[in-house]
């Protein structure tokens, strides 16, 4: 059975199109959450979403736009949920809130979760990947950092599939990843989509200008500091 892992969408259609385009024949679409803020496109994505039966659970931004600011929230982001919550309709906003913190899928063999199994505000760093995080599960699909990453261990992998609407990483190309659950394998991937087309909407709607260079460098850091595992935060 081989599934398509994808994380923090945030509202970026042409970027979550352009994944949907190259992703070869999977059985299911799995995202670890952010399915909205930041982006233009929270309607059209979640459409997507429904038409293509992704499988997701509510990142820190999903429950955001529902009026669950956490401590640490920062003010861009603030900006950019409640003007999605603006923009949606309230079938939309209860989508988005039908969603769970986690899943359990595959019989067990697949955890997804977005900051870490339990800790859903936390950010997992790529150089936090450690056997302990798995339980149960084989596969651990987690997102929040926007870097894309995996590591495997005797235990199962720990992946991280990166970020389709808006990349830290440096590259500002979509990031997924394609899992083949029966070996426990994962093909980290990358495509190229328009972000002009995003950048374009961000500006003509208002948002945070910082997300357009954002877009730009597959870099966005605002008045965050690096932080382990056991941290939680924006």
């Amino acid at each position: 059975m081989r599934v398509g892992l994808i994380s923090d969408v945030h509202a970026n259609r042409p970027a979550l199109e352009a994944v949907l385009d190259d992703m070869p024949d999977v059985d299911a679409c799995v995202h670890a959450g952010d399915v909205v803020g930041y982006g233009p496109f929270p309607s059209d994505v979640i459409a997507l979403f429904r038409e293509h039966d992704v499988i997701s659970i509510q990142g820190n931004h999903d429950r955001a736009v529902l009026g669950d600011f956490h401590d640490n929230f920062h003010e861009i982001p603030k900006a950019a949920a409640q003007w999605t919550t603006e923009q949606l309709t309230d079938a939309e906003l209860a989508y988005v809130e039908s969603l769970p913190i986690e899943r359990e899928l595959y019989d067990g063999r697949v955890r997804v979760a977005h900051g870490a199994p339990g800790k859903p505000n936390t950010y997992t760093y790529p150089e936090d990947f450690a056997a302990d995080l798995l339980g149960e599960e084989s596969v651990l699909v987690i997102g929040h950092t926007h870097l894309q990453a995996k590591a495997e261990f005797e235990e199962g992998v720990v992946v991280n599939p990166g970020s389709v609407g808006l990349p830290r990483d440096g590259d500002w190309r979509a990031a997924y990843a394609v899992l083949d659950v029966e070996a426990g394998t994962v093909d980290l991937r990358r495509v190229e989509y328009p972000k002009a087309e995003t950048q374009m909407k961000i500006e003509k709607y208002g948002l945070p200008e910082v997300l357009v260079d954002g877009l730009e460098r597959g870099e966005l850091v605002f008045g965050r500091a690096k932080r382990s595992v056991t941290d939680s935060v924006e």
